[in-house]
């Protein structure tokens, strides 16, 4: 991928992150990157396709590394909604998939919803920040949620059951507060806080764990 797309993807997340897809201007893009409205239109055809563009490598982090013939259109991301709400049931699956192994233990479930949620945090964050323009992807990211709720409800409550995690009068608020803490750390802090941290990820993940961990394991 070239660097100036790149820097226009970059700047493009940023801005669709913090201010809104709506409220965006291809304007806006290019006097973050630097250049002139009209070399925005040399690499793209419009600010659809940057945001195409953008959830398309966050779903595929090769897909930025290709050649593409310019400007780039949309023809190029047809059916991308549907590849998106197909990878939200595929990773619930995943996610779900070790509920009933007695050999997963707390650190690996914080560890591995922390790395799920990181590796997704753009396309994540993109829907949340901007669900009245996108109802569809908003119906089933929705839908996601409650599934990775439910399933970290179980987690804990088999952790419980088994004396690995200590005894917790409101499991429910407890798992938000765990999510909440791990999305943050994982998502919020790098794109969207009041002031955005550049701590690395590994980083982030450690005090995840070693809060979390000393919190709740028994």
């Amino acid at each position: 991928m070239s660097t100036r797309i790149n820097t226009i993807a970059e700047a493009a997340t940023m801005l669709f992150l913090q201010q809104g897809y709506a409220k965006t201007q291809i304007s806006h893009i290019a006097k973050r990157v630097g250049v002139s409205v009209g070399t925005i239109y040399l690499d793209f055809t419009g600010k659809k396709e940057i945001m195409q563009f953008i959830l398309k490598c966050t779903i595929d982090p090769q897909f930025g590394e290709g050649e593409f013939e310019r400007p780039i259109t949309d023809k190029l991301f047809h059916g991308l909604e549907d590849e998106i709400v197909n990878l939200f049931a595929e990773s619930g699956e995943s996610f779900a998939s070790h509920l009933d192994d007695s050999g997963y233990h707390l650190e690996t479930l914080v560890s591995d919803a922390f790395d799920l949620l990181a590796k997704y945090a753009v396309g994540c964050l993109f829907i949340e920040k901007n669900y009245f323009d996108f109802p569809y992807l908003n119906q089933h990211y929705r839908e996601y949620r409650k599934k990775f709720f439910q399933t970290m409800y179980q987690y804990l409550s088999a952790f419980i059951e088994r004396g690995e995690v200590r005894p917790l009068e409101h499991l429910e608020l407890t798992t938000t507060l765990i999510i909440e803490t791990l999305s943050w750390w994982a998502m919020d802090m790098r794109y969207t806080s009041f002031e955005t941290h550049a701590i690395p990820l590994e980083t982030a993940k450690t005090v995840c764990l070693d809060n979390i961990i000393s919190a709740y394991k028994k």
